[in-house]
Formats: structure tokens, sequence, C-alpha cells
């Protein structure tokens, strides 16, 4: 055959390989992306049946007869109304057939909304989901390994590296706004700042009654109205309502009414630490944590029946040794996982906390703790996996670069829980086939099979190297650090504030933003 005979052939090849290659790169619709948000976990599960039982029962006896005290006069009426029993101590006891009847009361079901409604979370069943928080009152240098305290502009910067990294389903505040000393200005800068940054659902902190009113207006703004915010309420409060063992946080379950009564989602969060605030004993931890959960159950449903409420058991581990908070140990990826099975026992949406570690710069050590914990809460269905990127010393650091290279850890802990699909047509033995067989290649490269699933089976890492040695070293010998450095600058050269600019300033006419 001639060379011009040849030619038409080689432009049909090469057009098509390029069409395939084109297709490959293209975008991936959201149900077939090899991870996504709320795929369903619920593989591993650290606690059988029996011992379920026996948490729920130890649970239930703690509320009936330790109870918790310091409930504020409001929320206390409430609650004896709906049956709790005040003793002469002055603590509250609930009864198993309270307890019982509130938990059919709770919302189930619920979807966590973003201000755009692709980012909205269904917290049903074992759908799981990553993101931060952790309230951190310091920035790491990743390099000098130097602490500094954390601003509002290091809060913005973190929202909108949230906003751009895929595995990062919802931001919940990363850090404290230490430039800020007014209270007021302090939760209002912190809204802000998330709203600026990040489109995804958001959680921040109202620790203080007072602040709960301007907080509100403000969210009325960015949404447009109350009515639009009612009926798509964009932001949850993380509330810590009890403050172990077994009382309540006045203040905060104040401002905790008020927010129910703006239509705000809540996260009722217990944060014991075991050896602590918390018994030693991992089960009897969870143990605490389940029965002060259980307290804010009934607590919300007494108010408002039904209200979007998140079961946030989030106890912590101590290092016995010295007392101090041991967030990235093997122990604490089994409280979070025990949690898990007991937010599927009682059939409403819970949360822990993931991936925090002990370490005090992205290293190693950071990269194990972060990669066990995180594996193990997705794995468990843990439907809100908070602190799963980012956070430093026991959560006393924030890391920009940490949390990009998070992204990648939570990218893997969600391919494990996706699972291996068994399937007719994975397991069709014609390829196979085609290959061993008849003179075939002898190999699965270039297979239609193999070029199909390149993107919706495999999963490949945005910061991590999979250099031959040969190229790394022709490359420069590229450092994992430097690309995280790389990545943090690029979104942020790029990102842009996610409020309008006429917004923008009629917000900033009505409220002191410091950003």
């Amino acid at each position: 055959m001639s060379a011009s005979a040849e030619a038409p052939e080689r432009r049909r090849r090469g057009g098509g390989r390029a069409a395939r290659v084109a297709s490959r790169a293209a975008p991936l619709s959201e149900d077939t992306r090899p991870v996504r948000p709320g795929m369903k976990g619920g593989q591993y599960n650290p606690l059988t049946e029996a011992e379920v039982q026996r948490i729920h029962h130890a649970a239930l006896e703690a509320l009936e007869v330790v109870g918790v005290s310091q409930a504020p006069e409001t929320g206390q009426k409430a609650m004896i109304e709906a049956g709790a029993i005040l003793g002469d101590d002055g603590r509250l006891r609930f009864p198993r057939a309270l307890v019982e009847d509130m938990l059919a009361k709770a919302a189930r079901g619920i979807t966590l909304h973003g201000r755009s409604s692709q980012f909205d979370l269904q917290l049903t069943d074992t759908r799981v989901h990553f993101g931060t928080a952790g309230a951190a009152v310091n920035v790491v240098d990743a390099v000098t390994g130097e602490y500094e305290p954390s601003t509002i502009k290091d809060l913005y910067d973190s929202a909108r590296l949230a906003q751009n990294l895929d595995n990062i389903h919802f931001f919940q505040r990363t850090m404290v706004a230490c430039d800020i000393r007014d209270v007021t200005e302090l939760d209002v800068n912190t809204a802000y700042a998330c709203l600026s940054g990040t489109q995804k659902h958001i959680g921040t902190s109202i620790s203080d009654p007072i602040t709960v009113e301007p907080v509100m207006d403000l969210l009325h703004v960015v949404a447009g109205s109350e009515e639009a915010w009612r009926a798509r309420p964009f932001m949850s409060m993380s509330c810590c309502f009890v403050v172990p063992p077994m009382k309540f946080a006045t203040e905060s379950c104040e401002a905790m009414e008020k927010c129910i009564a703006a239509g705000m989602p809540v996260l009722l969060l217990s944060a014991g630490q075991a050896g602590a605030t918390a018994p030693a004993p991992i089960a009897t931890a969870i143990v605490q944590a389940v029965a002060e959960c259980l307290a804010g159950v009934v607590y919300v449903n007494a108010i408002a029946p039904g209200h979007p409420a998140i079961f946030g058991t989030w106890p912590f581990v101590s290092d016995l040794r010295t007392g101090a908070m041991s967030g990235g140990s093997a122990e604490q990826a089994l409280l979070s996982a025990g949690c898990a099975q007991m937010h599927r026992f009682y059939g409403i949406p819970g949360g822990a906390a993931g991936g925090m570690t002990d370490s005090k710069v992205p290293d190693m050590q950071a990269g194990w703790e972060q990669g066990i914990i995180n594996v193990l809460s997705g794995l468990s269905g843990l439907n809100m996996v908070y602190e799963s990127v980012g956070m430093y010393a026991s959560l006393m650091g924030f890391s920009p670069e940490g949390m990009v290279l998070g992204n990648d850890v939570i990218g893997q802990a969600l391919r494990c829980v996706r699972g291996i699909d068994v399937t007719e047509d994975a397991l069709s033995m014609e390829v196979m086939k085609s290959v061993c067989l008849n003179d075939g290649p002898g190999h699965y490269l270039g297979t239609d099979q193999t070029l199909s699933l390149m993107q919706t089976e495999y999963l490949y890492p945005d910061i991590g190297n999979r250099m031959t040695p040969k190229d790394w070293n022709e490359q420069g010998r590229p450092a994992l650090l430097e690309a995280a450095q790389a990545r943090v600058k690029g979104i942020l050269s790029e990102a842009p504030s996610l409020i309008a600019p006429d917004l923008d300033r009629a917000v900033r006419e009505r409220f002191a933003i410091h950003f």
C-alpha cells in the first residue's frame, strides 16, 4: 500500500486516540467519580451487637442514676415538662421511657445545605462525609515549625482552600481569630469569613447568647431574607452544650435554644477526654459521650420536636503518662468508630472527630495518624468526620499545607470506603480470553476495559508522588511539602471571595468586618 493510501488510516487512528484521551481528561460526572461525598461505609464494626447493647443500657443507666446538672432555667423547664426529674441535688435525671420517646421524635434523614445545592449533604444511613473543625489558636509554618496566633484572614484563607479541595465536603471553622477580642465581632467575622470563602455547608461556634441575633442578621442578609435562610439553612451551630463529665454548659445551651428558634441546625457536641473528663476505658468513654448526647436529644426535642440535630459524640484520648490530649492515637480511631456504631444503632445522624494528629508539622507521623483515623472513621460509616484535615499538635495548630495534603489522605480513605465492585462486567472472562488466548497481546494495557476504568475505578493523588526514582531524580527530586506549598499558593492566588461585591458592601456597611 502506498504512503498516500496509508495516511488517511493513520489520521483516523490518531484522531480516535486523541478523542479518547480528551474524553478521559474531561471532568467526570458526580456519579462516576471514583470517590465522592456520601458514599456508604459501615464495613468496619469494632463493637459486637451485644457490646452495642451494653453501651446503650449503660448510657441509659447513667442518665437515670447520675443525671446531668446545670441546665439553664428554660431548658430545665422544657425537659421537666417532657418527663425529666429534678433531684434535690439540682441534677436532672432522665427515665428510660423519656429517652426512648425523644429518640422517636428526633430528626432523621437530615440534609445539611450548602449555599449552592451541589454541596448539599444527605445524612442518612452510613453515608460518609469528611470535613474540617478544630478551632486551633495557631497557624504552623510547615517549613520552620513556628507557631503564630491565627487571624481572621487565616480563617478566610482556609475556607477558600476547602472550597477548592474536592474531598473536603463541609467546612467547620478551623481556627479562632485571635486578632478579634470583642465576642460579638468575633462570631460575626468568623461566620462571614467562612461564608466568603466557601459555598459548602459551614459549621461555626456561637458560645454566647448575645451574639446569636447579629449572626442571624448576617445570615439573613447573605441568604436574601429570613424566609430564604429558613428554607435552606447553610450554616449549623457547633454547640458544646455539655461540660464533661455530665454537666450542661449553661451559656452554650442558652445560645443553642436561640439558634434552634432561628432555624439553625445544631451539632450536639460532647468532647470529654478519656482519663481526664471522661472515664479512661474506651468503652466507658463512649458510654459517657452517648449519655451526654442522649441528654442533648431530649433537650432539643423537648423544645422543638424534630429539629435537625447531629449526635456529636467526640470523646478524645489522653496520653495517660502526661494527661495531654492524644488526638492522633489508634485509641482515637477506635473511639470514633465505636461512636459511629452507636449513631447507627439509634438511627440518627452522627459525627465524631477524625484525622487530627499529634505531630507538630506535616510529616510521616502526621501521615500515619491521619490515615489510620480517617480510614477507620470512614469504614465505620460515620456520617460527619470532623477535624479530618489540617489539624496539628492535638488541635493547637492549623497548617494550610496539611490541608491540601490531607485532601489526598481523605481521597484514599474514601476509596477504601467504596470498596471493591464485584459486578458481572468486572468478573467477565471475555477480556481475559481476548488477552490470553488466540495470539492476544498478553497484557491488559490499552484494552477498552482498562481505559474505561482508568478514572472511574482508580483514584490518583493530587500531591502524592508516584514517579519512578529515575524520573524523580530527573525532575529535581521534588519534595512533597514543596508541592503542597505550591498548591496552597495556587489556590489562594485564584480563589475569589464568594460574596458578590454589592452584597459585600452591604454587609460591611452594617457589620464591623475585620478582613
